[in-house]
């Protein structure tokens, strides 16, 4: 070996020693810094001919695991959005109140019937009756203040989604202009690690917001897609965008650069994925199984207040609105049920038995008369003499006793939807409905739907995380029954069909169920079809869409003449076994008070809601249901944030082990670059002085 040779030898020792002793000195100065990747200079043996001529410094890497990094990323989307759902949850959950307090929502339901019980022992009290209203009163306030404070939440939500969807933005925007800095670097061999420490950080950060692949690019820096493959940055950065309306699902969008359409995309995980599935799903159920947890309890109280009557009997009776014609109302009924005229002191003056079964009408006792659900009314009111008249208008029935006289009701065994005649037309509610809150229609699929022919409504169908499908907008068709009307919801071409379909139950209530392997979900996007002249629409009557199921709970207030007297209250019962000049009611009757107590104690129905499916049981036992239901889905929200923040403190720990600077290894490693300095310089110091020998002899 010429002394050249090892001079160039010795000096590239010397250099290759140096960038490394420079690079474990920066690695001691950031033992602590956050986000700081060890680095360590890459050296390949320099060959020339076969012979070696020292070390080549190919440049500075930082020292990772792709694996670990990719580990890291998925736990720590994973914990952000476990953790958003359970604060979240948790907030919702205290809305109820505590459980082993006297303010818990679910006990006041307890309070209104224990009220009822005590009424029933004193039902001439006024104090006592006062004292039922304000229970109830308050009741409904509380569903009214948690539904609104729910919805406050959601607002919340929708809120802070907009701003992390902006913040990701950011974050692409720069993890793609680092790329350019990273490859001018890589391109001229120069240390390019404090960009990457940068863009590594910025990484962490997008994968708290929402899930993303990760993928080294050749000329330095990396690409960022979605779940699904969709470029989000790398060679430019996309724009994201969250699409939703207040009848929809959101989702989010990105547009490629100099794209012109957005591309809707896949958020499995992340803090934007919990606050949509938030937002989209657990809130509305919450809020749903609300109304339905009302509208079942109120269903029950009402039932035994128009199975009862009050003393004077009330010289009206004013229904709700059925969003149905009269004819249509009337079909389907069984049993039988007396209307009442009463005078004064409770004396019967006219009695009117409907029996639906054999469809005739007779007046005290007289015989028979034949009547159809389109004679039914004009039947009704020859029936009364006089006495009382009957009248249909906007969806609701009303009866009014000629003066001085009252009305009043035996249910009788009458049955449509699983309500009594005078129940199912609300004529002696307790509490009323300022909109449509029972779904349970009765309609039949050989009943007339009723809707405007031509009407349109539009519909649309998601995927489970809210993803959009398809959007089918159905023209309501020319076919008059229910039959036709759910034929045109599912059909294949301009209805769901291809995605689930649509079903009539035996007591009118109609529901979406996708089918495999989509399992997509429903929302309505618009809806201007009217059944009759300013009758519901189709999402009104049956309850589509989140936003008619989600604010059920704010519909319900106590009738304002029992409100403003509350005498009226149904605290008696139609006796119509008595003597001809005997009172049919009679003050101090107490037995319409004892089974409005008792109401919660009836098995009703109630339709899928929230986290609990169709079941059968009484008010009492569903609030125990509903309120276990809250609380365990908190604390499993909980759970699943304990868990994944674990696994992100393994994945966190693990990466750092690798990663991090650890000061043993690196004072073992200057020590070992200071001796090979040591040594090259030596090297160079002996050819030095060979090179004097020589110089010297010659």
């Amino acid at each position: 070996m010429s002394l050249s040779v090892s001079l160039k030898t010795a000096a590239s020792g010397l250099q290759a020693a140096q960038a490394s002793l420079r690079a474990i000195s920066d690695n001691i100065a950031n033992v602590n810094t956050p986000g700081y990747v060890r680095k360590a200079v890459d050296q390949t043996p320099l060959v020339v001919d076969g012979v070696g001529m020292g070390v080549r410094v190919d440049g500075v890497k930082r020292i990772t695991d792709e694996y670990l990094q990719t580990a890291s990323f998925t736990a720590a989307s994973d914990a952000s959005r476990y953790a958003v759902l359970s604060q979240y949850l948790d907030n919702a959950q205290s809305l109820f109140g505590d459980p082993s307090g006297d303010g818990y929502f679910f006990s006041r339901i307890d309070d209104i019937y224990a009220a009822f019980a005590t009424a029933a022992d004193d039902p001439s009290s006024t104090l006592l009756r006062t004292q039922a209203l304000s229970n109830i009163d308050d009741f409904l306030a509380e569903a009214d203040r948690i539904n609104g404070q729910l919805a406050e939440l959601s607002d919340t939500i929708e809120t802070r989604v907009l701003a992390d969807v902006s913040r990701a933005n950011d974050l692409l925007a720069q993890i793609n202009q680092l790329n350019a800095e990273i490859g001018r670097a890589k391109l001229v061999n120069a240390d390019a690690s404090g960009s990457e420490n940068i863009q590594s950080q910025l990484l962490d950060e997008l994968s708290t917001l929402m899930n993303v692949r990760v993928t080294r690019r050749a000329e330095g820096g990396v690409i960022v897609r979605s779940t699904e493959g969709v470029l989000l940055a790398g060679d430019g950065a996309a724009k994201l965008a969250y699409n939703r309306s207040d009848s929809t699902p959101g989702y989010i969008s990105a547009l490629a650069p100099g794209g012109t359409v957005a591309q809707p995309i896949q958020i499995a995980s992340g803090e934007i994925r919990g606050l949509m599935d938030l937002r989209d799903r657990e809130l509305p159920q919450l809020s749903d199984q609300l109304g339905e947890f009302l509208t079942r309890t109120i269903q029950q109280i009402n039932a035994a207040h128009n199975a009862s009557t009050a003393f004077p009997a009330p010289a009206s009776l004013t229904g709700r609105n059925t969003g149905l014609d009269l004819p249509t109302a009337v079909s389907g009924f069984t049993g039988a049920t007396t209307l009442a005229v009463v005078d004064a002191n409770g004396v019967l003056v006219q009695r009117v038995d409907i029996d639906f079964d054999a469809g005739t009408m007779s007046a005290n006792g007289g015989p028979a008369t034949a009547f159809t659900p389109a004679t039914f009314l004009a039947q009704l009111n020859a029936q009364f003499g006089g006495q009382a008249t009957a009248t249909f208008s906007g969806g609701a029935l009303s009866l009014s006793a000629t003066s001085p006289n009252g009305l009043a009701i035996d249910e009788g065994d009458s049955k449509k939807a699983g309500r009594g005649f005078s129940h199912f037309f609300g004529l002696n509610d307790l509490i009323r409905e300022t909109s449509y809150t029972n779904y349970d229609t009765g309609l039949s699929l050989t009943d007339a739907h009723g809707f405007t022919a031509g009407d349109q409504i539009t519909l649309r169908l998601s995927s489970p995380d809210g993803l959009p499908i398809r959007d089918v907008t159905v023209t309501v068709p020319a076919g008059a029954q229910m039959s036709d009307l759910i034929n045109a919801l599912n059909n294949t071409a301009t209805g769901v069909g291809l995605y689930g379909a649509f079903s009539l139950d035996s007591e009118g209530a109609l529901t979406f169920q996708g089918s495999a392997p989509a399992n997509a979900q429903l929302s309505v996007v618009t809806d201007n079809t009217k059944r009759g002249a300013g009758g519901p629409s189709i999402s009104q009557l049956f309850g589509l869409g989140a936003i008619e199921r989600s604010s059920r709970a704010s519909r319900f207030e106590v009738a304002a003449a029992i409100d403003a007297d509350p005498t009226r209250m149904a605290f008696g019962k139609l006796d119509l076994t008595v003597a001809a000049t005997a009172p049919t009611i009679r003050p101090g009757d107490g037995r319409g008070a004892l089974a409005l107590s008792q109401a919660g104690d009836t098995t009703v129905r109630f339709q899928a809601a929230g986290s609990l499916g169709q079941v059968t049981m009484t008010a009492s036992r569903y609030a125990s249901e509903f309120g276990g239901s809250i609380g365990r889905n908190a604390a499993a929200a909980e759970t699943r944030k304990e868990g994944s923040a674990a696994v992100m403190a393994e994945a966190t720990a693990r990466r750092q082990s690798v990663e991090g600077v650890n000061l043993d290894e690196e004072l073992v490693n200057m020590t070992t670059y200071q001796q090979a300095f040591n040594a090259s310089a030596r090297m160079i110091q002996a050819a030095k002085d060979l090179f004097d020998v020589l110089v010297n002899m010659v």
